[in-house]
């Protein structure tokens, strides 16, 4: 079977395209295994769809599914334009709702579901946290220290709230940093799309930031967060960084 590899501002996929919608969470499992598979955070499977431009299959390292990729729904838009599955403006189904999105050489924009704020009083360790869905929930906390990332105490949240765990800095130029732990890859990833939005979205509500500002993962790239009349807006590099030939199990 033919994939290519992609990398998102260090979010890393395994995507391919097919004309079969099917269960591939034990295929998600075996190819991005970094030892015995290619090595991915996760798995974007492109299929048909009959209103929108294409709708996806969404998979985590572990097999899991995912409602929404803030990176992923990048990677994807620009796989399906090379590919000549949709034209360079574009939408696509997602378990989260249908996602916008604009290809412009190697800088894709998606278009992320409306942001939700589900809860903001937890309180966990004398630290504030925001429970935000971005298209998948997310707990953020606002940091002094964006060193300081408890991986222990993420993964502990992580669990009790079913949810990603980010904590957020925001700088002099009020632009941020963002730290993600993700559910499905549990363990702290490059960065993240929608933990970065959620992020944004939490400091945007409490007037700490502008409605366009830079934001940074732990990839140390830069991308680009905003509010439209909608929705928030999230603009990136891509990369693909090879394709190649795979032999399943």
């Amino acid at each position: 079977m033919k994939i290519e590899k992609y990398s998102a501002n260090g979010n890393d996929f395994v995507i391919f395209h097919s004309d079969v919608k099917e269960d591939r969470s034990d295929l998600a499992k075996e190819i991005c295994h970094r030892q015995n598979g290619v090595g991915a955070d996760g798995l974007i499977v492109i299929v048909p769809h009959d209103k929108c431009n294409f709708e996806w299959q969404f998979y985590n390292s572990d097999g899991s599914s995912a409602e929404m990729c803030g990176n992923g729904s990048r990677a994807a838009a620009h796989y399906a334009y090379k590919h000549k599955l949709a034209p360079k403006k574009m939408n696509f189904l997602t378990l989260a709702g249908v996602i916008s999105a604009e290809v412009d050489e190697n800088m894709v924009l998606s278009e992320l579901t409306p942001p939700e704020v589900l809860e903001t009083e937890i309180e966990h360790n004398n630290k504030s946290w925001w429970l935000v869905n971005t298209g998948v929930p997310h707990l953020v906390n606002i940091t002094d220290n964006i060193e300081d990332f408890d991986i222990n105490e993420a993964r502990e949240l992580r669990y009790k709230y079913n949810a990603n765990v980010n904590i957020v800095f925001v700088d002099e130029n009020k632009n941020i940093k963002v730290r993600t732990y993700e559910r499905g890859v549990e363990d702290e990833t490059l960065a993240c799309g929608t933990g970065m939005a959620a992020g944004f979205y939490r400091v945007y509500m409490e007037k700490k930031v502008d409605n366009n500002i830079e934001v940074y993962p732990r990839s140390g790239d830069t991308l680009y967060l905003g509010m439209n009349d909608k929705t928030i807006t999230f603009r990136g590099e891509v990369r693909n960084t090879f394709s190649a030939e795979y032999n399943p199990e």
